[in-house]
């Protein structure tokens, strides 16, 4: 039996650029701050609260009080609810589908609410996974270990038998330190190569295990999970 773990946000779907809109809206309103939304990118992945405290810190501003966290990250909500226009990527239904075959389970794991996730997911017509680990299942969010061990756990799988598919910097730590292997998928980012911190630095690395989008991926996520499964390749 093998799995594939995928983050939602940035990897099945296309809602980053929402989220990042969102917490700009709510800084800009509630402590007069403009945030750079490569900050957001950079920290996808950490709970709300979280990315709130480190972003007052990356400011050079003092520590928030838990009131004042509160109410950013329920506005930040708000704006979310009110902007987000979220769509899956293209060819992630597709590709999905196409790892239907008996000994490749499919988790989804997020920071995000599991009320965010289920949501999007069902929006998007996304139903197919074995398990969803979201924010309330968790003690610590990425890049600590513990979401893709916790999916480790309930699926019954080693670190050996799994593959996170990520986009975030964080998110790579957090399999990283899961001692699970790892793939990127850059689709829709500010982002760049140089803010993966401790990927390998061989051109071997490079040219198979980092991809332009999802759909890019496909063929190495079939091969990997439902090798014996040709059907799936056309």
């Amino acid at each position: 039996m093998k799995g594939i773990l995928f983050d939602m946000d940035g990897v099945l779907i296309d809602a980053m650029p929402f989220h990042a809109e969102a917490f700009q809206i709510a800084f800009r309103e509630i402590v007069k701050l403009e945030i750079d939304k490569r900050d957001v990118f950079l920290l996808e992945g950490r709970p709300g609260p979280e990315l709130i405290k480190e972003i007052f810190k990356r400011n050079n501003l003092k520590s928030p009080d838990e009131k004042l966290v509160e109410g950013i990250s329920n506005r930040k909500k708000e704006l979310f609810e009110e902007l987000q226009r979220a769509r899956a990527f293209t060819g992630v239904k597709e590709l999905i589908e196409s790892l239907n075959c008996e000994n490749c389970l499919k988790a989804v794991v997020s920071g995000a609410s599991r009320k965010e996730v289920e949501s999007l997911l069902e929006q998007n017509n996304l139903g197919q996974f074995d398990l969803i680990i979201s924010g309330e299942d968790l003690e610590e969010g990425k890049p600590s270990p513990e979401p893709f061990s916790t999916a480790l756990s309930k699926l019954g799988l080693k670190p050996s038998e799994a593959l996170v598919v990520e986009n975030s910097p964080l998110g790579v730590d957090s399999a990283a330190k899961a001692n699970i292997e790892y793939i990127i998928t850059l689709n829709n980012t500010p982002l760049e190569l140089s803010d993966f911190h401790g990927i390998p630095n061989g051109i071997d690395f490079v040219t198979k295990r980092i991809f332009e989008d999802t759909q890019s991926a496909r063929k190495f996520l079939i091969d990997w999970c439902c090798p014996n499964d040709k059907l799936n390749m056309t």
